[in-house]
């Protein structure tokens, strides 16, 4: 049985902020089978990986034995969320919330467990709502502190209109959890005021107010701005695995452990062992190869990630001999022997002595199979498949020059 230490670090790996803790130590205790809640306006059609670092603590959740509620906010949809935004959102049509919200439940049934999962839609209870209702929830709070939020404070200030309707998202958004009867809200950080409305609001309704965990916004493959399409850095959940392949392992490598620590499923205590290794000088791609087939095993399957180098334009995966290698002769000269870096050189698998300094120190050259000490030197008569990067192999054979 899971202890309670140990259920807070699974809750805990890669949170922003949990609030309060000892509240969630207390539900923890109390053994029941918490109701964990998080809402998603659909206002795309497809997810990203950005959007799974809560998707991903969810089914964390689900593995502790709790309820996961996906609540699909086709009614806070029509209004748009204010957070983060310099200008009224414009709605969503009926159609295109339907639209979408049927793409949504698709798409995050690839990660949760669909026997803990509630699927609700927003709409279910708003629309039952009076004019009279939603006249008594506007006025739970004030519009100095609304003003207070640092979206709305900034448009107020530069004299930028802000809508009435915007007001009642954040309060809708808390009701949600009226509604629910919610233990935890996950959220974005962008999201905290909203999340804490819902505490406020709990308490208004005298139900033990929900915990609030947010999660961090993800950077896109950048490394600088969050994962987002409209930046062209993102790996879509919908990508074919061999965009997704390609994608991965071209991100930078400063990238790499916070993308294990959000998005993979793997256990703490594997990734530091990873981290050790490359400390040690293991190859970084190698840790990106893994993590690559597990994000395609989750949103394809296994075969997928198995031959999703294959279809990424690859001509081969980094270590992998095909048939029909083709054969060059490098002649040795009136030298003893030849440095890998200028035999790769010689043999066309690169341009210049730069390129070869180059991919040999990015760990890319492998000499039949395995990955190659840039130390090695070849005499005549040596012959090995040597690979320079995903695109460059040659079956190489040292000869007597002229």
């Amino acid at each position: 049985m899971t202890t309670i230490d140990e259920a807070l670090a699974v809750i805990k790996r890669g949170v922003d902020e949990l609030l309060p803790e000892e509240d969630l130590v207390e539900k923890l205790k109390s053994g029941r089978r918490l109701v964990i809640k998080a809402g998603f306006d659909p206002t795309a059609p497809d997810l990203h990986l950005g959007h799974t670092v809560l998707i991903n603590k969810l089914r964390q959740f689900q593995d502790l034995g709790h309820e996961v509620v996906f609540l699909i906010g086709d009614f806070t949809g029509m209004i748009g969320d204010p957070t983060g935004k310099s200008a009224t959102r414009p709605p969503l049509t009926r159609e295109e919330v339907v639209r979408n919200a049927a793409t949504y439940k698709e798409q995050v049934f690839r990660i949760l467990d669909p026997g803990k999962t509630t699927v609700v839609f927003n709409s279910d209870w708003m629309n039952e709502l009076s004019a009279a209702d939603m006249i008594r929830l506007a006025g739970q709070y004030t519009v100095a502190r609304m003003l207070e939020r640092d979206d709305f404070a900034k448009r107020y200030e530069a004299e930028q209109p802000i809508a009435i309707h915007e007001f009642l998202y954040p309060l809708v958004q808390g009701y949600d959890s009226v509604a629910l009867k919610a233990d935890v809200e996950l959220g974005g950080t962008d999201q905290k005021f909203n999340l804490l409305m819902g505490r406020i609001l709990q308490k208004h309704y005298d139900q033990e107010p929900q915990v609030i965990l947010t999660m961090p916004i993800l950077e896109g493959l950048d490394g600088v701005q969050k994962m987002s399409k409209s930046l062209h850095n993102y790996i879509g959940v919908t990508d074919s695995p061999g965009e997704m392949y390609t994608k991965i392992l071209s991100m930078p490598d400063e990238l790499l452990w916070r993308y294990y620590e959000l998005l993979s499923l793997r256990p703490l205590s594997e990734v530091r062992e990873f981290q050790a290794a490359i400390e040690q000088g293991a190859n970084p791609q190698e840790y990106k190869k893994l993590l690559a087939e597990e994000i395609i095993t989750r949103f394809h399957d296994e075969e997928a990630a198995k031959t999703a180098h294959k279809s990424a334009g690859n001509l081969v995966a980094l270590g992998e001999i095909p048939e029909n290698v083709p054969a060059v002769d490098v002649a040795l000269g009136d030298e003893e022997a030849l440095p890998l870096a200028r035999v790769l050189r010689l043999a066309g698998l690169v341009k210049n002595a730069a390129a070869a300094k180059d991919v040999l120190k990015r760990g890319v050259v492998y000499m039949d199979g395995q990955p190659a000490e840039g130390s090695v030197m070849f005499g005549v008569g040596d012959e090995s498949v040597l690979q320079a990067g995903k695109k460059k192999i040659a079956r190489v054979r040292i000869v007597e020059g002229d």
